[in-house]
This record gives structure tokens, sequence and C-alpha cells, in this order.
């Protein structure tokens, strides 16, 4: 018997290594992957690069006009075959990862009509269920119907450990331990307080700490939750 067709929706903090679980789970499966915090990213970038960001202030009414002429869609790269963002056209991936962006997507993400802009989008990609999507209110406001909810937890050390090691990798010493678990702090307490849909766990989320697990252990762990949901 084949499995039913579900929606998939992973939450987390920063950092929590949920993104890169979702794109392994989607692939297993053979769903489609969508990184809404990419997406919220994009939007960041766009507000950089227009001058649209003054020290810790977005400005909010230029935003607002622009908003609708923001386009932000997904393609496959053809040689390694993942995801990446494109931005009215431009594949701007790797732009979005670096600190310039993770330094101010959280403010740009608890902007009101910045979430509801882009939660509409998200709901129209997962019209016909069979995605995996991961962010921040997926489980809690994008999909509250979604028929696998996970919710993923990580220590802040942990969690900026991660991210500093996947920045070195990358080539990127322009920053310190300190600096990356100071900011993935903010950013956590900025997801959490902000007004237009804070982070937190759906009531019927499963929790995933997967703070001492191996990447193969998360993963594995995630198959077999999806088995035992779509088969059911």
């Amino acid at each position: 018997m084949d499995n039913k067709l579900i929606t998939i929706a992973i939450d987390g903090f920063s950092s929590s290594g949920k993104s890169t679980m979702a794109k392994v789970l989607a692939k297993n499966i053979g769903y489609a992957y969508i990184d809404t915090g990419a997406m919220y990213r994009a939007v960041t970038l766009y507000c950089l690069d227009n001058g649209l960001i003054e020290g810790d202030s977005v400005d909010t009414t230029r935003l607002e006009k622009a908003i609708s002429s923001i386009n932000i869609s997904f393609s496959v790269n053809p040689e390694t075959g993942a995801s990446q963002t494109m931005l009215n056209g431009k594949n701007v991936e790797h732009e979005i990862r670096d600190m310039r962006v993770s330094g101010k997507v959280s403010i740009v993400a608890a902007i009101p009509f910045v979430r509801r802009a882009l939660v509409k989008q998200q709901q129209k990609m997962g019209e016909s269920k069979g995605i995996v999507m991961d962010g921040r209110d997926i489980g809690t406001v994008v999909f509250p119907d979604a028929e696998m909810k996970v919710y993923v937890d990580a220590s802040p050390e942990t969690r900026a450990k991660r991210r500093f090691d996947e920045l070195k990798a990358k080539g990127d010493d322009s920053v310190t331990y300190e600096e990356v678990l100071e900011n993935v702090k903010y950013r956590d307490h900025l997801d959490r307080t902000r007004e237009e849909s804070p982070l937190r766990k759906a009531d019927d989320a499963i929790v995933l700490d997967n703070s001492l697990m191996t990447p193969d252990e998360q993963n594995q762990w995630l198959l077999n939750l999806y088995n035992s949901i779509a088969t059911k």
C-alpha cells in the first residue's frame, strides 16, 4: 500500500539543523522541500541591498510598498541537485547565508505584513500536500492542520558551534564563536517574543532534541516518524 500524501511541518530555533534534516527527509520520501527561513533571508537581503535597514530599524513604509514586487522562488541546481533560493530571478543562495543577513533576519521576520505576505505564499506552495516545510511558525500558523509536526530543539551553545563550524567550512573567518553565540541568543529572543506568530511548540508537535544525535540518527528518527504517520 502506498503512503498517503501528507504535509510535514518542522519548526525550531535557528541553527538547530532543521533545514538540513528537512531536505534529507524530503529527498528520501520524494517530497518537495520549502525552506521558509530562506524566504525571510531573501527579504532581508533585499532590504540590505536597497538601503531599507539602518542599525536595527527597518524602513517599513518603503518595504510595505515593495513587498508585492519581491519575488521569491526555489530552483534545483542542475549540477548538485540542491535547492537554491531565487530573489527576483537571481540565485542568492550563498548571499542569504552570511552573517550580514543572519544579523538582521529576525528583525525583518518580526514585521507583521512581511510574515502575512510570506505565509500566504507558503500556504499556496503547500496546497497539494506532499511537502516538507521548515521554519518558526509552520505547525502553528502556516499549516496548523499538518499531519506531521516536529519541534526541533538544542542548546544555544550546540547550535552556535554548528553554525560556527559551518561558516569556517565555507572559508568565512570573519566572526568568532562568541559572536555567533551572541547572534543565536539574540535571534532566539526575537523569535520567541515577536508579536506576530512567535516561535512556539504546537500543542500536537513531537519534540526532537538533537543535541546529542548524529545526522544519521536524526534522519532515521524522522523517517520512522513519517512512516508511522503516512501509513495510517
